[in-house]
C-alpha cells in the first residue's frame, strides 16, 4: 500500500513540474522564452567600416533646412559619403568627437557597429587623413607614461597633459578591399611607418 502511494506521489509531482515548465514557456520573461533571453543579453554586432566626416548635427540640419533648438547644439554625427547622418554615441571612443574640433569636418574612417533598431554608431577605432591623403590611426598619448588615451582628459596614470597622436596605418586586414590589401603589402615591404604627433589642448 505504501509502495503504491509513493509511486502515485512521484507521478503527481512529475505532472505538476511538466505543467509549470509548459506555463513558463508561454509567458515573456520566463526561462522558456528564448526571445526574451536574446533581448536581455544581446550580442555585439559585427564591426563595419563607416566613411565620411564627423559634423555637428545642428549644422548638418541647418544645411538641410531643418530647424533645431539648443538641445541639439552639442550633438555630433557621421555624415557619410552618401549624405546619411549617423549620430555617434559619446562613449569611451566616440566622446572625443564631442570634445575635439580637430577631429571634425575632415575625412574619417570609423570602425564600429550599430545595433538593430538603434540609429546611433558606436565607434571602436578612428582613422583620419592628413593633407596628403595618408590614413592615420588617431588617438591621444601620454609622453610620460607611454600609454594611449581615447578622450581629452588628464592621463589616467600621472594626471599630466596628453596630446593628439596620428600614426600612419592601414585598415585591419578583415576590412580591406582586395586592392587595399595589395597596396598594404607593398608598402610594408618598402616603407617604415613613423608616428606623427600634435600637442593637445581641449578643443570645443
Amino acid at each position: 500500500m505504501l509502495h503504491r502511494i509513493a509511486i502515485g506521489g512521484l507521478l503527481a509531482a512529475f505532472v505538476c513540474l511538466s505543467k509549470v515548465g509548459l506555463a513558463e514557456s508561454k509567458f515573456p520573461g520566463s526561462k522558456g522564452d528564448t526571445q526574451s533571453a536574446r533581448i536581455a543579453s544581446p550580442k555585439t554586432p559585427q564591426k563595419r567600416l563607416f566613411t565620411g566626416r564627423v559634423v555637428m548635427l545642428r549644422e548638418a540640419f541647418k544645411r538641410r533646412n531643418i530647424s533645431a533648438f539648443d538641445e541639439y547644439k552639442d550633438l555630433v554625427a557621421l555624415e557619410t559619403d552618401d549624405g546619411e547622418l549617423i549620430p555617434i554615441v559619446p562613449d569611451w571612443r566616440g566622446r572625443a568627437f564631442f570634445q575635439d574640433k580637430r577631429l571634425r569636418n575632415r575625412k574619417v574612417e570609423l570602425i564600429g557597429f550599430r545595433r538593430p533598431g538603434i540609429p546611433f554608431l558606436q565607434v571602436i577605432t578612428v582613422f583620419t587623413f592628413d593633407k596628403q591623403g595618408v590614413r592615420q590611426f588617431t588617438d591621444y598619448w601620454c609622453d610620460i607614461c607611454s600609454i594611449p588615451m581615447y578622450e581629452i582628459k588628464p592621463c589616467d596614470c600621472c594626471q599630466d597633459e596628453i596630446r593628439l597622436r596620428f600614426q600612419p596605418q592601414e585598415l585591419p586586414a578583415d576590412l580591406r578591399t582586395p586592392k587595399e590589401t595589395g597596396q598594404a603589402d607593398r608598402k610594408q615591404s618598402t616603407q617604415k611607418e613613423t608616428p606623427h604627433t600634435e600637442k593637445n589642448a581641449p578643443q570645443n
